[in-house]
């Protein structure tokens, strides 16, 4: 099953790329914000909001109420785990992807 989940943009990390950490239940890692910005609407804008996240990009705003509602249900259903884990597990895996890169001959 492929579902988003809830995520609080907290920084901008490269607006040129449209890159921006979230925290998604404890767990922060960068993401692509293309989909939540737009022409006139810097990546700046979008510091403190809530975003859905699915695969590693903000697929659309929500508001703080809505995001909060998710979380529940999502819990609830005893789903969010499983997801905030998958994506500490995709930061481990690029950490250590990098990581051969930069001792590959």
């Amino acid at each position: 099953m492929c579902l988003g989940i809830p995520g609080q943009i907290v920084e901008v990390t490269d607006a040129a790329n449209d890159l921006a950490l979230v925290n998604v239940g404890g767990v922060r890692r960068v993401i692509n914000i293309a989909f939540v910005i737009g022409e006139g609407r810097p990546a700046s804008a979008c510091i403190g909001e809530w975003v859905l996240v699915h695969v590693g990009f903000a697929m659309s705003r929500l508001d703080e109420q809505e995001a909060a509602r998710t979380l529940a249900l999502l819990h609830e259903l005893g789903v969010a785990q499983g997801e905030m884990d998958d994506i500490a597990g995709m930061d481990e895996l690029r950490d250590e992807l990098r990581e051969e890169l930069r001792s590959a001959p």
